[in-house]
């Protein structure tokens, strides 16, 4: 316990950040659509995505898709849907707002459409940057960031911030969503829920694809920490499949939650308490039938509500001094229908033919370094092509700015076409 304590207080310092360098817990897990059996075929095509924003899917178009509102009003006021949510295909913009420019490059804030794990229309926050030069012939490339832990509701949404994309030494339009739910005000972010994590990612790089003035190619490139690597696995498997109009080249995943169901020694309790209290009251919000009550001690459930009323930081100490004799009644991952619902939104089940890199700090007390070798072993196991690189001396809060240049490095030589390395091979 004291190990649990002096680790949040070191990193909860950095935590609500959209910065890279800064991603905070990580998240676990993925959601799978309802109506299949958790952890089935399913995930492999998951989401209605087949179709680029303006498709029918079969032999001609739709209409182009109205021009998005061009919002000018209090940002608050930017978070609030519309009601009735007008009709959408995956992708397609609500709403943009212009938050910067320079010389260089143009960011917006957008909402745009999206799906969740139970396949309903969703608006999604995000933030877009693209370049003001001239594209390349067929559009810029495009990487999308999938943030780290924040927090589960509205105010917690990195798009918020006024902060531009992350590039990750890519000359090109750069995206970063919120998530589903985690924008719009008044819903739950469905935390760890990979379907719903993976199509907010993959629908902002659709998104970018319908603003005019971004040029936006279809080759992309995913990168993901923390939370955001739970994101981006999920992100990497589903990707191909549910947006076959895109090209993606591969995802970086740094220090993600991931192999949910085991623990890796006496301080391995961060992902097992902390982030395993928001992923339950998240997968509530795509799972309905998972009801919270139902596995949490009272002292968990007098404080619950600040999962809807505040960020990171206050979650956190709001359940950390919770004894761990009397967090559960019942363990959600040995009772359904959570457990089945932990194992679908495991991920590294699922081989894709888009390569993986999987990084990891030496000194990372959240995410340990045995966990990520747990899922690297997974990730062999099924034959995924996987380069397993070592961050020395990064710690959660550390490892994307210390390993910057190994992640800027494999994701040029996608673009570039170099062919991916397999560690897996060498082991």
């Amino acid at each position: 316990m004291l190990v649990v304590l002096a680790v949040l207080a070191a990193a909860g310092c950095s935590a609500g950040s959209a910065s890279p360098a800064t991603s905070t817990a990580p998240a676990s897990t993925s959601g799978a659509p309802a109506g299949s059996a958790p952890g089935d075929a399913s995930r492999a095509a998951a989401g209605p995505g087949g179709t680029a924003p303006g498709t029918t899917g079969t032999t001609g178009t739709t209409a182009a898709p109205a021009p998005p509102e061009q919002f000018g009003g209090p940002l608050e006021e930017f978070y609030r849907v519309p009601s009735p949510l007008p009709a959408g295909e995956p992708g397609t913009l609500i709403r943009v707002m212009p938050v910067k420019s320079d010389a260089t490059s143009v960011t917006v804030r957008v909402m745009y459409h999206s799906r969740d794990a139970q396949d309903h229309d969703r608006a999604v926050t995000g933030t877009i940057t693209y370049p003001v030069a001239a594209a390349p012939a067929g559009g810029w490339p495009v990487t999308a960031w999938a943030h780290g832990t924040t927090g589960l509701t509205s105010i917690c949404a990195p798009s918020r911030n006024g902060g531009t994309a992350p590039s990750f030494g890519v000359d090109g339009v750069r995206v970063a969503t919120d998530y589903i739910g985690l924008g719009p005000i008044g819903e739950r972010h469905p935390y760890l829920s990979g379907a719903s994590e993976a199509h907010s990612v993959i629908d902002s790089v659709r998104a970018a694809r319908l603003l005019p003035d971004a040029h936006a190619g279809t080759r992309w490139v995913a990168i993901g920490h923390s939370q955001g690597g739970h994101s981006a696995l999920f992100t990497n498997e589903l990707g191909q499949a549910y947006a076959p109009e895109l090209e993606l080249l591969g995802t970086v995943v740094v220090a993600p939650a991931a192999v949910l169901l085991k623990t890796f020694g006496p301080a391995d309790q961060i992902v097992p308490r902390m982030v395993g209290i928001m992923a339950l009251y998240g997968w509530a919000a795509d799972y309905p039938e998972v009801k919270p009550d139902d596995y949490v001690g009272d002292d968990v459930k007098a404080r619950a509500g600040v999962i809807d009323e505040k960020c990171l930081n206050d979650v956190v100490l709001s359940f950390v001094a919770i004894p761990v004799e009397t967090f559960y009644k019942d363990r959600p991952d040995m009772k359904e229908p959570a457990a089945s619902v932990i194992k679908a939104n495991d991920p590294g089940q699922v081989k894709v033919a888009a390569p993986l890199l999987l990084a990891y700090g030496t000194a990372d007390a959240w995410v340990v370094p045995d966990r990520v070798a747990a899922l690297d072993e997974q990730l062999c196991a099924i034959g995924q092509v996987t380069e397993l690189a070592k961050i020395d001396g990064a710690d959660h809060g550390t490892e994307m700015a210390k390993g910057a240049a190994v992640y800027a490095k494999w994701i040029q030589d996608r673009f570039a076409g170099v062919a991916p390395t397999n560690t897996c091979a060498a082991s």
